[in-house]
């Protein structure tokens, strides 16, 4: 891993619940799948939503883009490769592949950011000290 790049793999199998009358994925729960992987992201590098919440801070979205290129199918298996891109504006960006488990062939890819509030839903235009001594524990200022 390069320095300044943080990755996770986490992977999913496809639920009934989550195709559609085509009996492919619904492309809204491409979202989710991006949601997994994040999560799965912030646990394993120690920037989970709890603690960010614990920190005094929320996280929305403000933007979010996707590009299908191939679907994926009830019982499929799915990877998401979720990666931290460093900034040092006050925002939190992800990239992300999804790949089929068995083929590697992708099927989307897009990128989420995030900015901070605090818990009244103030913007905040400046990085969160938990924020910038967690970049600094990953090398990352």
């Amino acid at each position: 891993m390069n320095s300044g790049e943080l990755t996770h793999v986490t992977r999913f199998t496809v639920r009934f619940s989550e195709v559609d009358s085509m009996k492919v994925v619904w492309h809204g729960n491409y979202l989710k799948y991006f949601e997994d992987g994040r999560e799965a992201f912030g646990y394993a590098h120690g920037l989970d939503y709890l603690q960010i919440y614990n920190s005094g801070y929320f996280t929305p979205i403000v933007h979010s883009e996707m590009n299908y290129k191939a679907p994926l199918r009830y019982g499929d298996s799915g990877i998401v490769e979720t990666k931290f891109i460093n900034t040092p504006a006050a925002k939190i960006i992800h990239e992300y592949r999804i790949t089929h488990a068995e083929t590697g062939q992708l099927l989307v890819d897009g990128k989420t950011i995030q900015v901070f509030t605090n818990t009244d839903g103030v913007l905040q235009l400046n990085n969160p000290s938990f924020f910038e001594d967690w970049k600094r524990s990953k090398n990352l200022m």
